[in-house]
């Protein structure tokens, strides 16, 4: 049997699995894990708050897991709200897949498709960040009728219409030329505040191995950034969708992150929901801005969402 020490932990060819022990003593994250299996893959997500209540789901992105929302899902439950938190696959205490070819913008997509629908949530309001608005967005367009309202921070539905940013072309040569993908060093790297050691360390708790890091190896390859990308096309259709969809819609981007630096603008200009919304830019936080200013944020969603007692 495996343990935390081993360097692999396969569940059966091609599919691994971090063992339980790596998650064990995290700084400041004693939430439950609760698992569902989609397409033959098990998912781990946060499932926080009263089951009847109209449900957050908050998607993380690239390198992060679920770890991210600590610090907003107390507020977010204590104003009476259910808090769901997916671990992609490929992160946190989800599967892996050990190819990084098998994996794919649309298999994310396909998978956190396969979990709204597995816990059946309706009236949500989807929080994406980073790769999970990429693709929690992207769920939305596909299910309209289960979402409610939209909140995007330091995220994009892109296209390949138009350049990225020069901060996002630093970042793809990066981690396509590093030899040592250091999980927790990103994250740290791209916060304006001061992470602990042991924060450092829960970052890095998914990937015992370099086996394990497959996923986040994928995922800058898989940003759509020309025109003639796969999922050009779908996004473009997406956002042709997205325009047509009435809830509100708000924007919550920091000043620090020149990944997304500017991405809010489609957003507030062509959505109509995005009207008269009180859109901010959060002051001191970098791209992981639910790092440096989670509480922060999770106030201002409070007071934008309805109120809301069980």
């Amino acid at each position: 049997m495996s343990n935390a020490a081993d360097p692999i932990n396969p569940v059966r060819p091609g599919v691994l699995r971090t063992p339980d022990a790596c998650f064990a003593g995290l700084a400041d994250f004693s939430f439950q894990p609760h698992y569902v299996e989609v397409d033959g893959l098990r998912v781990h997500y946060l499932d926080e708050g009263p089951r009847s209540a109209p449900p957050l789901l908050l998607m993380h992105g690239e390198p992060t897991w679920c770890y991210l929302y600590r610090k907003m899902i107390p507020v977010l439950t204590a104003a009476g709200y259910r808090c769901v938190a997916p671990d992609l696959i490929g992160f946190g205490r989800s599967d892996k897949l050990a190819s990084r070819e098998a994996y794919s913008y649309q298999f994310h997509v396909d998978v956190i498709n396969g979990l709204v629908r597995a816990l059946d949530l309706r009236d949500v309001t989807l929080f994406g960040q980073d790769w999970g608005g990429l693709i929690g967005i992207r769920v939305l367009i596909d299910q309209p009728e289960r979402f409610a309202r939209l909140i995007v921070a330091n995220t994009g539905l892109p296209t390949g219409d138009h350049k990225p940013t020069e901060g996002f072309l630093r970042w793809l040569e990066y981690a396509r030329t590093v030899e040592n993908f250091h999980v927790g060093g990103i994250v740290k790297g791209g916060c304006q505040t001061e992470i602990s050691s042991a924060t450092i360390a829960a970052y890095n708790a998914p990937f015992p191995s370099d086996a394990y890091k497959q996923g986040a190896r994928a995922f800058p390859n898989l940003v759509p950034i020309s025109p003639d990308n796969p999922a050009s096309e779908i996004n473009r259709r997406g956002w042709q969708k997205l325009t047509q969809w009435q809830g509100p819609v708000l924007t919550l981007f920091s000043d620090q992150d020149p990944v997304t630096a500017g991405g809010y603008k489609p957003f507030q200009n062509l959505l109509p929901g995005a009207a008269g919304q009180p859109h901010e830019i959060i002051t001191g936080a970098g791209h992981f801005l639910q790092e440096d200013a989670g509480e922060e944020i999770a106030k201002k969603i409070v007071n934008w969402l309805p109120s809301y007692r069980d």
